[in-house]
């Protein structure tokens, strides 16, 4: 099981983001693992609105179509509870500047016991979780 977050999303699909080639190598990696992919619907809005702002609207929304019907992608939809809670990691990780959305993800993440995410941020690796792929194997 793993988290999908915004920059393997974007780098997934934005082929001038710093990220592309890294992110094209691990998405290969990823469908050979059969790990299941869960992100959050919060996630997904940053992602879409991204891509649309660095290639067109209607390629965002293809990508989101995509998104929002795969099979292989878990969407998690936070409660009022777990916005509490992200508010509460939101105010202890202000001096860091971590967004909003990265908090969501981290509650997410531990109501489903998720401790690997893909991502290229290391915010998630200051709150405790294993960014997959590592530095060493991008």
């Amino acid at each position: 099981m793993i988290f999908v977050d915004t920059g393997a999303l974007l780098a997934r699909f934005v082929k001038r983001d710093q990220y592309h080639s890294s992110a094209q190598r691990a998405w290969r990696r990823l469908a050979r693992s059969h790990w299941q992919c869960y992100t959050t619907n919060f996630v997904l809005d940053e992602t879409f609105t991204l891509i649309a702002r660095r290639t067109t609207y209607d390629f965002a929304a293809e990508r989101a179509l995509g998104l929002l019907t795969s099979d292989n992608l878990i969407i998690l939809r936070p409660d009022p509870e777990d916005e509490l809670q992200a508010v509460a990691l939101f105010r202890k990780f202000a001096n860091q500047r971590v967004s909003f959305t990265d908090c969501i993800s981290f509650v997410s993440m531990k109501r489903q016991g998720l401790r690997r995410a893909f991502t290229f941020d290391r915010h998630f690796a200051d709150a405790g979780f294993e960014i997959w792929p590592s530095r060493t194997t991008i």
